[in-house]
């Protein structure tokens, strides 16, 4: 619990390692992830480091490897994980790993190279083949469709576009055929025709299925074009139209004989291209088959060693340029492993001289290293999401492994909801170690990251839910009504009794359609049930009524709670840091103005539910009118909830408007007289200087200079403090600005937890009007067609039910339990207010990426404001 409850205790150590034996080193420290390394050349460009030849090298493999990945993801070949996370490769086979990986990728472009090639030409082929097939048809028709030359009666029985007889007229005629884009035929026809002044004839037709572009490689639908055409001059025209449309343009025989020579031709190196692309292909695969063994753990193990060469070039070099000195923070409780890491690398090396280390004292404030396993890490990825403490401080994620699943279990509380929610988180856990599930797509990779927060949802939901009595919209009796309606009956009770009380009786029962239960009659209510709501309310008309009233003060209590607990955080921290003034001088104020209205105003709901029974439930006051009465000090007597409410109430008043000027002037003034030399209890450091960016006044009164440690003359935690710039004004306006933001949002906050009772009350008639909308539909029909229809109704009632209310519902709850925790508990512990040291982000993982840098994170403070509804009194529906 120690290193979940605060980061890991850090400590600055420094490395000397030899310049034979780094890579190694530096490969053992990632391997273990032990340690941040600090950038000792942030003087010094990128491209005048050291090692930035060989981060290009490593650029450059990554670049082969992200092609050959492509390619092999092309060819449709799985890749084989092999190892998950295989070390980097040795000085001795980088050199050996460079030179087949560049030899692999000069023969995979060469081979797919040439498989385009033959691509090309077959499909070129092929469009050759369909223009000679399609404009066959061209050159001979009928004598009804041609028009004849009446100057040439000896020539009237034959066709114009037959070869002979152009021959016989001595005319130059032309011909150009090809294919053209279905798109682009029509305007290809009148450009021709206008271009050409009616000197030319076009033939198309449509090809029965779609062709591959050769260029493109889109399947689109073509047109086999014709164009006869006389004349040289046309025919140039002719040519460079067709260029302008990207026809493709073949050869068009000139006699029948030669069509024949061509057809026969195509048809053999068709089928002698199809051998040679199919050999290609089997190739290609076989080379990218081998090349997919291997390529996984290249990847990672080129990313390790470009990790090594970056964590390199922040390294330093002694004066005679033999050792290498980093800096690096390291937790103290692994400064062991850091010694064994740093021998390994040595060994492997097989350096005479080893590498070593010494930790060296410091001022600065050290990174915040949480650790984490698989069940705590989506809890503390939601306190990150929202900032990360300063080091050292409370770490609000354990708490939140209880806190978060329970807020959102009262938003979402449905026993059978959450049954199912329970159910298919724990299919994510005992299926964790399938590696689908973590190489899967995103959406289902962020359900599986979350496996362990949903499983808590679940089970907390299904507390609430009995708590609830709420199971699909329908209560279960389990233990049996404490309610007994029988007792009404005026038969059953004396004469006496039947003239003091309302009892039910024939006439009562035949002329009201809803009777009420009266629980001060005996007999009636025989005491609570004994686990969550009596289901008897699931028959009650003033059901909604009487959930809104208990859901709603148990929002409000929960949401006092939860805030009061997070000033209390904020109070371990000031302990821990020996700030004790800020413990007198903040927390305690902020304690007493949060708990002297709001605290009150819980005391008054369980005041009012264990004093006032059923027998004075009529006279009981109203809490609202109460809690506004406070402030507002009327001058008649309200009655109120008990002897001296009024005096309290103005004690408490008084001490709320002590607490406030505290709150704004306290801190401040303490500060003045603190640097006018006066003495002081409860500041000091050991080792480090702790400059947080939401304490102003604490960068403005220590500066450069450390608070040291004086005689202990005075109370407990006596200390002298020295410093050279202090600015009264600039911390007055920030313990101000802070102040009035905590005072305001005491109550936008209290307002804003208001949503646990408006998403439970949503999520509840949700669930209720989809049961009445179909199953009650379904469970209603005749007997004769009610099994066909019912199978399909509980269908839809299922899909509906996880897509709405499991979905859409869950999802929204999660990010309402979000906004409450981010918003409320980690604020109010001093998570990050306005900035914080960011932590070893990778702690984690086996490899570092330099230096955190401060993570600047806003809030946001808006609530909630809901009516507070009426409570009704107790009434049943009459039933028959």
């Amino acid at each position: 619990m120690g290193s979940l409850f605060r980061s890991e205790t850090m400590c600055l150590a420094q490395l000397f390692l030899q310049s034979g034996t780094a890579y190694e080193c530096l490969s053992a420290l990632g391997e273990k992830g032990l340690v941040q390394f600090r950038d000792l050349n942030q003087n010094v460009s990128s491209f005048q480091r050291k090692f930035v030849g060989e981060v290009k090298r490593c650029e450059e493999l990554e670049r082969i490897l992200a092609y050959l990945v492509q390619e092999i993801n092309r060819a449709d070949i799985p890749l084989p994980e092999g190892e998950t996370s295989p070390p980097a490769p040795p000085l001795k086979q980088v050199l050996e790993m460079q030179e087949q990986l560049q030899k692999l990728e000069a023969e995979l472009r060469e081979v797919t190279k040439n498989k385009e090639r033959l691509r090309k030409n077959l499909l070129e082929l092929t469009e050759y083949t369909h223009v000679l097939r399609v404009s066959k048809a061209f050159v001979r028709r009928d004598m009804q469709f041609e028009p004849t030359y009446e100057e040439f009666p000896s020539l009237e029985n034959d066709s114009l576009l037959d070869y002979s007889c152009m021959q016989r007229l001595g005319a130059k005629l032309g011909f150009v055929s090809g294919l053209i884009n279905q798109g682009k035929a029509e305007a290809f026809g009148k450009t021709l025709w206008r271009a050409c002044r009616g000197h030319s004839i076009v033939t198309h037709a449509e090809l029965e299925g779609p062709l591959e572009d050769p260029e493109t490689g889109e399947v689109i639908k073509w047109y086999v074009f014709l164009i006869s055409f006389w004349g040289e001059q046309i025919g140039h025209k002719v040519k460079k139209i067709c260029d302008c449309y990207h026809c493709h343009v073949y050869p068009y025989p000139n006699t029948a004989e030669e069509r024949r020579e061509i057809q026969e031709g195509l048809n053999t190196r068709i089928q002698d291209l199809y051998t040679v692309l199919h050999k290609t292909e089997d190739y290609l695969r076989q080379v990218l088959c081998k090349a997919a063994e291997s390529v996984y753990s290249r990847v990672i193990q080129v990313k390790k060693m470009k990790a090594i060469y970056h964590m390199l070039n922040m390294c330093s070099f002694d004066v005679t340029n033999k050792c290498l000195i980093a800096e690096v923070w390291c937790p103290e409780a692994d400064l062991h492993e850091l010694r064994l890491a740093l021998e390994e690398g040595s060994r492997q090396s097989g350096a005479s001289i080893p590498s070593f280390m010494n930790t060296i004292p410091t001022k600065e404030t050290p990174p915040t290293l949480i650790r984490t396993n698989k069940f705590t890490e989506g809890f503390q990825n939601i306190v990150d999401a929202y900032g990360v403490g300063s080091y050292r401080e409370v770490n609000p994620a354990l708490f939140t492994i209880i806190t978060f699943p329970f807020l959102f279990a009262v938003m979402f509380g449905d026993l059978g909801h959450g049954f199912v929610m329970f159910l298919f988180a724990l299919l994510l856990v005992l299926n964790e170690d399938h590696p689908r599930l973590s190489q899967s797509q995103e959406i289902v990779r962020m359900f599986f990251n979350g496996r362990y927060i949903l499983l808590l949802m679940g089970l907390f939901s299904v507390y609430t839910g009995l708590i609830y009595n709420d199971c699909f919209s329908k209560s279960l009796n389990l233990f049996g009504s404490g309610w007994n309606v029988s007792a009404m009956y005026s038969s059953g009770h004396s004469p006496a009794e039947q003239r003091k009380m309302m009892l039910w009786n024939d006439s009562v029962i035949r002329h009201n359609r809803v009777l009420q239960l009266d629980p001060s009659v005996p007999g009636v209510f025989r005491g609570p049930y004994p686990l969550g709501i009596d289901p008897i309310w699931n028959l009650a008309t003033n059901r909604l009524t009487f959930l809104n009233s208990f859901k709603m003060k148990m929002s409000v209590i929960l949401g006092i709670i939860h805030m009061t607990f997070g000033v209390i955080l904020g109070i371990f921290n000031h302990l821990h840091f020996r700030k004790k003034f800020n413990i007198y001088l903040v927390s305690i104020p902020e304690l007493l103005f949060m708990l002297c209205i709001f605290g009150y105003l819980v005391f008054m709901i369980f005041y009012k539910w264990l004093v006032y029974s059923a027998e004075t439930s009529r006279v009981a006051p109203s809490i609202l009118i109460e809690f506004i009465n406070m402030f507002l000090f009327p001058a008649s007597d309200t009655g109120g909830l008990y002897p001296g409410q009024e005096h309290v109430q103005r004690l408490l008043l008084v001490i709320t408007a002590l607490s406030v000027p505290v709150l704004f002037l306290g801190k401040p003034l303490f500060l003045l007289w603190l640097h006018r030399g006066r003495s002081c209890f409860g500041v000091s450091r050991s080792g480090y200087t702790l400059v947080r960016k939401d304490s102003e006044e604490e960068v403005s009164l220590l500066g450069s200079q450390d608070i040291e440690e004086g005689n202990n003359q005075m109370e407990d935690g006596c200390r002298e403090v020295t410093c050279e710039e202090f600015n009264f004004g600039e911390i007055l306006m920030t313990q101000v600005i802070h102040s009035i933001e905590y005072c305001l949002g005491c109550i936008s906050n209290t307002a804003s937890y208001l949503r646990l009772w408006a998403l439970s009350l949503a999520h509840a008639q949700l669930s209720d009007v989809l049961w009445a909308m179909l199953m009650r539909v379904g469970l209603r029909v005749d007997t004769t067609y009610g099994v066909l229809l019912l199978l399909p109704v509980i269908a839809l009632f299922a899909v509906l039910t996880i897509f709405i209310l499991l979905i859409m519902e869950g999802l929204s709850a999660f990010l309402h339990a979000i906004r409450l925790h981010c918003t409320r508990a980690s604020h109010y512990c001093g998570l990050s207010r306005c900035g914080a040291q960011a932590p070893d982000a990778q702690a984690q993982r086996p490899w570092l990426t330099g230096p955190a840098a401060p993570r600047h994170v806003g809030s946001s403070r808006t609530g909630t404001r809901t009516r507070v509804p009426c409570i009704g009194r107790w009434t049943l529906n009459h039933c028959a």
